[in-house]
C-alpha cells in the first residue's frame, strides 16, 4: 500500500486553506515580519496593501497545496527561475532571513495551533525552509567593485 501523500494526510484543500488564512492572519501584526517591522517595505506592505490579502491566502495555498503533493497547480504572479519560485515575488520587499525565520515560527505556531501531526508539521516547515535563499534574496546588496 502507498504511503499518502503531505497533502493527504494534512486534510486537503480545506484544511491546508484554513491553516493559511490563519498564518497569514497572524503575520500583519507581528513585530519582526509585520506592521511592527524594522524593514520598511514589510511594515508598509501590512499596512497600506491589505486589500491583496485574500489573492495572497489564495497564492499561498495553491503553493502549499502544490509542494503537499496535491492535484492544484501554483504558478507565481512573477515567476521566477522554475514555476515553484519564489524570489521575484518578494524580492522589492527585502526580507531578511530573521524576516524569513520570524514567519517560518509563526507558521509553526499556527500548525501547533491546529493540532498537525508532528512529521507533518515538519514536512511543510522543510518545503517552506527549501525557499529561504529565493525569499530573502531581495535583502542582499550588490557586491562593491574593490578598487
Amino acid at each position: 500500500m502507498a504511503q499518502s501523500s503531505l497533502y493527504e494526510r494534512l486534510g486537503g484543500a480545506f484544511a491546508i486553506a484554513a491553516v493559511v488564512d490563519r498564518f497569514s492572519d497572524a503575520i500583519i501584526h507581528d513585530r519582526i515580519a509585520g506592521d511592527g517591522s524594522d524593514n520598511r517595505a514589510l511594515r508598509e506592505w501590512h499596512t497600506n496593501e491589505l486589500a491583496r490579502l485574500p489573492g495572497l491566502k489564495f497564492m499561498r495555498t495553491l503553493w502549499l497545496c502544490n509542494v503537499a503533493g496535491g492535484p492544484q497547480g501554483y504558478v507565481g504572479t512573477r515567476p521566477g527561475h522554475d514555476a515553484l519560485s519564489l524570489e521575484e515575488a518578494h524580492r522589492n520587499l527585502h526580507i531578511a532571513p530573521e524576516e524569513f525565520d520570524a514567519v517560518a515560527a509563526i507558521l509553526a505556531r499556527t500548525l501547533d495551533e491546529f493540532h498537525v501531526p508532528e512529521a507533518e508539521k515538519g514536512e511543510v516547515l522543510a518545503a517552506f525552509a527549501e525557499h529561504k535563499g529565493e525569499v530573502t534574496e531581495g535583502s542582499r546588496q550588490p557586491a562593491r567593485a574593490m578598487s
